[in-house]
């Protein structure tokens, strides 16, 4: 399996409960989500895009994704506040098997800006992310214990040592409908933490 692949395994609508770990504070928050994923096709204007703003020549591109998401954690109830985005992202790879490469992004995991990752997959046909940012890195890996179950692990580092750690448990309750996306809900950067995958 390559990563474009993968992704496509990953279309439609899931349903995340999430645990994070702030070992600074040495506490644990759980949280939900419910997550979108279409995948997209390399000629996608979303892909040519993305590519474009990383100044990197779209036909290297095999393809991509759009993530919407909408998600709580239990500290944010007392004030309302909640987790909800959207982006979008394409795969470069380095060969032509698919397996490794870059991954653009239209907004980081760890930071909210336009980065370019690496991606792997593994001995396991586990999906493996690495990102460093100017102040931190992240690590994300994903794998489907069962086709209709995603797992997701991932931790966040600062330079200065603060660790967070997180993982996720995903269920496919719907299929990929990829008329949701239209010009009026196209990607913009919003004020919340994002994985690739979603929140």
């Amino acid at each position: 399996m390559n990563a474009l692949e993968f992704f496509q395994k990953s279309a439609g609508k899931w349903k995340s409960q999430r645990t994070t770990h702030h070992l600074a504070f040495r506490r644990a928050e759980k949280g939900g989500s419910e997550i979108y994923v279409n995948p997209l096709n390399a000629d996608d204007p979303k892909v040519i895009e993305i590519c474009q703003m990383h100044e990197v020549e779209p036909t290297t591109a095999i393809g991509g994704a759009y993530v919407k998401w909408d998600g709580t954690m239990a500290w944010d109830k007392e004030d309302g506040e909640s987790h909800s985005g959207e982006t979008v992202f394409a795969l470069v790879p380095d060969d032509e098997t698919g397996r490794k490469g870059k991954l653009l992004r239209e907004r980081g995991y760890a930071e909210i800006m336009p980065v370019i990752g690496r991606y792997e997959i593994d001995d396991e046909e586990a999906l493996v992310l690495i990102t460093d940012y100017p102040s931190m890195s992240s690590y994300e890996r994903f794998w489907f214990p069962a086709p209709n179950v995603r797992m997701r692990a991932s931790s966040v580092k600062q330079f200065g040592g603060f660790t967070q750690a997180t993982f996720c448990t995903e269920v496919l309750i719907g299929e990929s409908n990829s008329t949701e996306i239209s010009e009026e809900n196209s990607p913009v950067a919003q004020p919340a933490i994002a994985s690739i995958f979603g929140w």
